[in-house]
């Protein structure tokens, strides 16, 4: 009999907003697969660590690459196909010996969630089960203690991947949004938000819900590197209430 491959949601960074769902499947899997950087332990990892029984197989699966190559160069969408297929084959490895395996993922796996590419590949030949987690915005906003929409205000999010005409369009047509994929796309951002006139509202929060967490208003921001885990969040809530 197959195992069942289990994408577990561990939220945003704090390990008590973890599910009750999400602690019990990792603490009875045999297998837990996770991702991390090149000679990093693993984010998810450590979020999920006083859930993993003593005697469980880990597989950790390091990204080849992860800010070297830029996304729009033919060796990045190869290099990680080919990681992917690996991650895949892998755990399918176990899953045919029975084995079920928690593929762990920070947030939510089905929001920016590189497990989604595994769940992918894996689906139509494994039984498969989602636990939905607390997404790191909603954790930076909590943080933060600012809500963010109401009434019928639209909510956009957005990769500061896109090029600064695009950022600067979509946020005059937002009543509300979380910007992801800071990074060396910092100063774009900035420069659409400022075209947008929306400098004054925008936050940043880093490590939201973890111990290192830093909220301030942007323009407060200097211009160091930021981390990967780092969000900008423009409020909503502009009208009558």
């Amino acid at each position: 009999m197959t195992g069942v491959l289990h994408v577990v949601g561990v939220g945003p960074g704090d390990p008590e907003l973890m599910t009750l769902k999400a602690t019990r499947i990792i603490g009875a899997a045999p297998v837990v697969a996770y991702f991390s950087k090149r000679g990093r332990p693993g984010h998810a990892r450590g979020i999920a660590t006083a859930c993993i029984a003593p005697n469980t197989r880990e597989l950790r699966f390091e990204y080849p690459y992860t800010v070297e190559i830029d996304v729009t160069d033919p060796r990045y969408l190869d290099g990680m196909a080919d990681f992917y297929a690996h991650c895949a084959e892998t755990i399918s490895t176990c899953l045919t010996q029975g084995q079920d395996v928690a593929l762990l993922c920070e947030g939510d796996p089905f929001f920016y969630g590189s497990a989604m590419y595994l769940y992918d590949r894996l689906r139509e030949r494994h039984p498969t089960s989602i636990v939905p987690g607390i997404t790191g915005m909603s954790g930076c906003w909590s943080e933060a203690g600012e809500p963010m929409t109401h009434g019928d205000d639209v909510l956009s999010v957005l990769p500061g991947t896109l090029d600064e005409d695009s950022l600067t369009q979509r946020l005059l047509q937002a009543d509300a949004t979380v910007i992801m994929k800071l990074g060396r796309n910092l100063p774009k951002i900035r420069r659409a938000l400022t075209r947008a006139g929306l400098s004054h509202r925008a936050l940043y929060v880093a490590h939201g819900t973890m111990a290192e967490q830093k909220v301030q208003r942007l323009d407060t921001l200097d211009d160091a590197p930021v981390p990967y885990f780092a969000l900008v969040l423009v409020p909503g809530r502009q009208r009558p209430r």
